[in-house]
């Protein structure tokens, strides 16, 4: 097989990731949002081009210790790597996306418009330089991150929490005592079409960057039992904790062991993955009712606990089950002390630099919609758009 084209071909799989992304955030968010949703899914894309195209692929790919630097798209065309472009801007499209679902149904457009720029521009290239980059200082000390689970995942996740947290919860999502209520999403088999195709593009987000096809059929496998064993023990942990298995709880399992399989996919075995799942199953749980109930951090879609958590829990596991010289593998702790460092560097790096964005936006624009247009909908108040189901008319159910 020519790797090379199915490089290509993997690349193209992640860019189809939008869809799913936005799929799973219209259908676990209310009608009255879903224009906005597909509005910022498709822009994630095409500001974050621009973004990446500005600054952004220098900063990752080229030479240099803390960020990269020398090259130069704009003149040197034909001598551009431009497979190398486009694989790593639908990567760094990726990393910005996650953040949106948990914004969702109250941010401004105009917000979100900019932050997603400078996540595209420099938050995410320097950090993803430290790994992947022409002098990737992180790997060369020993730090494994195949496909992203610190490096995209860790970092959208934390800035989803940094946003959602600075945002404040939707309107009516807690009691006067402080406990969460249910706020619906308006369409279950869209969230749930959402998962299913990010499954699918899973397969090119993790093994894109297979050198052989044995390498590349070993992280089909692994990119094959984390999710599904997550989704088992997701079902499972609600079945026991609620009395019934939930649905959208299940959905997000089976993201979580994705995200948590995406750092060592192409370096575990079969029964690591099966561990690695099975304990993302659970954890994206209770991280799911801790962060909405003890936090009181409302995320409409999860994406904390999905993705901020599991990239967490994935990115460490490498130092646990890496098959060559992971520490259940006589391996001792030295990949793991490197794994933990390089989580420190990429998230403080990440808090700091998005702490410092959400507040000066927060200072200037604003970060929120007025509670009048949070509730009458961003379809109509931010995009002048009656609804996003003009042949449907909604009304109460008694």
């Amino acid at each position: 097989m020519d790797m090379s084209v199915w490089f290509l071909m993997g690349t193209a799989l992640v860019f189809f990731m939008q869809c799913g992304f936005a799929m799973v955030e219209a259908g676990f968010t209310r009608a009255k949002n879903v224009g906005n949703i597909t509005m910022k899914n498709l822009m994630d894309f095409c500001i974050g081009t621009v973004a990446f195209y500005l600054l952004g692929y220098n900063l990752l790919c080229g030479d240099g210790k803390f960020v990269g630097w020398g090259l130069n798209p704009f003149t040197n065309f034909g001598e551009t790597d431009w497979s190398a472009f486009v694989f790593n801007l639908v990567f760094c499209a990726t990393a910005a996306t996650i953040v949106s679902g948990a914004m969702a149904e109250r941010t401004k457009f105009i917000t979100y418009c900019i932050y997603s720029f400078i996540i595209s521009l420099c938050v995410y290239p320097i950090e993803a330089h430290w790994v992947w980059g022409g002098t990737p200082w992180l790997t060369d000390m020993g730090f494994t991150d195949f496909a992203g689970s610190a490096c995209i995942h860790m970092v959208g996740g934390i800035t989803a929490f940094i946003g959602a947290a600075m945002l404040g919860p939707r309107i009516g999502k807690y009691d006067k005592n402080g406990k969460p209520k249910p706020i619906l999403g308006h369409n279950l088999l869209i969230g749930a079409l959402g998962v299913f195709i990010l499954w699918f593009g899973w397969y090119g987000f993790n093994g894109a960057a297979a050198t052989d096809t044995m390498q590349l059929s070993q992280i089909f496998a692994t990119t094959t039992i984390a999710p599904a064993v997550a989704t088992v023990t997701a079902m499972l942990y609600t079945w026991i904790r609620n009395g019934k298995p939930d649905v959208s709880m299940s959905l997000n399992g089976s993201l979580a062991g994705l995200v948590a399989i995406t750092a060592g996919c192409a370096n575990v075995d079969a029964i690591g993955a099966f561990i690695i799942g099975a304990i993302a199953g659970v954890l994206v749980c209770v991280a799911v009712y801790f962060i909405e109930d003890k936090l009181k951090v409302d995320d409409p879609v999860g994406a904390v606990a999905v993705h901020g958590c599991n990239g967490i829990w994935g990115t460490l596991a490498v130092g646990f089950f890496d098959y060559k010289d992971g520490l259940l593998y006589g391996g001792g702790v030295h990949h793991l002390a490197i794994q933990c460092l390089g989580i420190l560097c990429i998230a403080g790096w990440t808090i700091i630099t998005m702490t410092i964005v959400f507040v000066v936006l927060k200072k200037t624009i604003g970060l929120r919609v007025t509670a009048e247009e949070e509730i009458e909908g961003l379809d109509s108040t931010e995009h002048g758009l009656e609804s996003g189901y003009p042949d449907f008319v909604s009304r109460e159910l008694h």
